[in-house]
């Protein structure tokens, strides 16, 4: 019986020192895990008082970003912007993530939960085969917590990237609202002032001879070239702001149309812009051709041109309508 006894406090004992040692371990733990994310902390805090977009290589990426303990949020940026990868897209993107950066850096709301950063590919190719993407710019959210999931990708090509756009997406997925503040730009009131210069020196210089102001061509070709600007989606280009084109990084295809009906790229505008004048000017020389009054054989090659260029040009608007809307039946001279 003594030895059971002793044996039973034996095992207590040796039960107890298990438990404290197990307690004393987790609460290292705990320490160790709380010291680490206070040096991400610091060190992410420290990186964004020097510069308000922090740049990740494929390292860095990992230990910051995908690796826990982590209390703050992280929106990347995957750019290409070195000269020989020619992304022209990638440069007028980091123009406006850098704006939104600073609105926040800059900002009263700022704090240490939430921090904007950028992978370029020659800095960290590693990352973006871990991400399984392929194209840039890509714009992802990394939470606090918790895995990415769908909405936490940019969808540029339907909301483009402009900063205002940038900063909506952002609180969708934070709860952080960010007010753009952008630097003055002068460009648009020196360009109004030149014109007003220019309308009033041609103003001045005719001002015996002002019938030019009566003139109905005149005035036609300007209400069509705004017309034009308008239907080809000047407007939509102003608010949201696309790339002009896109060019594969893999394949270095370079993509002028937009193969969505969600989306539009500027160059896109201006191809639209050109095939709609290029339609009315076919139906205006159908409409000369008939007034015209005298030499018939005249008016018959007038007419046949105009014929021409509105069948021609109408028919490569409606494949790029096609190319668009995916499965639209109809078709002219091509496919």
């Amino acid at each position: 019986m003594c030895n059971m006894a002793a044996m039973w406090t034996l095992l207590k004992v040796f039960l107890t020192v298990f438990c404290l040692s197990l307690i004393q371990n987790s609460f290292a733990v705990q320490k160790n895990k709380q010291d680490l994310l206070t040096d991400k902390v610091q060190q992410m805090t420290e990186w964004n008082n020097k510069k308000s977009v922090i740049k990740f290589n494929g390292d860095k990426f990992k230990q910051y970003v995908r690796t826990a303990p982590r209390n703050y949020s992280v929106i990347v940026m995957l750019t290409a912007l070195q000269p020989k990868r020619q992304c022209s897209v990638c440069k007028q993107a980091n123009e406006e993530y850098v704006i939104l950066a600073n609105s926040w850096r800059y900002s009263q709301q700022y704090s240490n939960k939430l921090f904007f950063a950028m992978v370029d590919y020659d800095d960290g190719a590693d990352v973006f085969s871990q991400l399984k993407t392929n194209t840039a710019p890509v714009f992802m959210h990394f939470p606090e917590k918790g895995k990415t999931k769908k909405g936490d990708t940019l969808d540029i090509n339907r909301v483009g990237f402009s900063a205002e756009a940038i900063a909506k997406w952002v609180q969708e997925r934070t709860d952080v609202q960010i007010r753009i503040f952008r630097p003055p730009n002068y460009s648009g009131t020196l360009a109004l002032a030149l014109l007003f210069a220019l309308i009033g020196g041609l103003l001045y210089l005719k001002r015996n001879n002002l019938e030019f102001i009566y003139n109905k061509t005149f005035w036609g070709i300007g209400a069509l070239v705004i017309i034009f600007a308008m239907t080809s989606g000047q407007m939509w280009n102003h608010i949201r702001g696309p790339p002009v084109m896109h060019k594969n990084p893999q394949t270095g295809q370079i993509n002028y149309i937009h193969g969505s009906s969600q989306g539009q790229f500027v160059a896109e505008t201006y191809i639209v812009f050109l095939l709609n004048a290029a339609v009315v000017g076919g139906f205006i020389m159908l409409n000369e051709a008939n007034n015209i009054k005298g030499d018939s054989g005249k008016r018959r090659i007038i007419a046949l041109v105009g014929l021409g260029l509105v069948a021609f040009f109408f028919s490569l608007l409606l494949s790029v309508f096609r190319s668009k809307y995916q499965g639209y039946p109809y078709s002219f001279l091509f496919k």
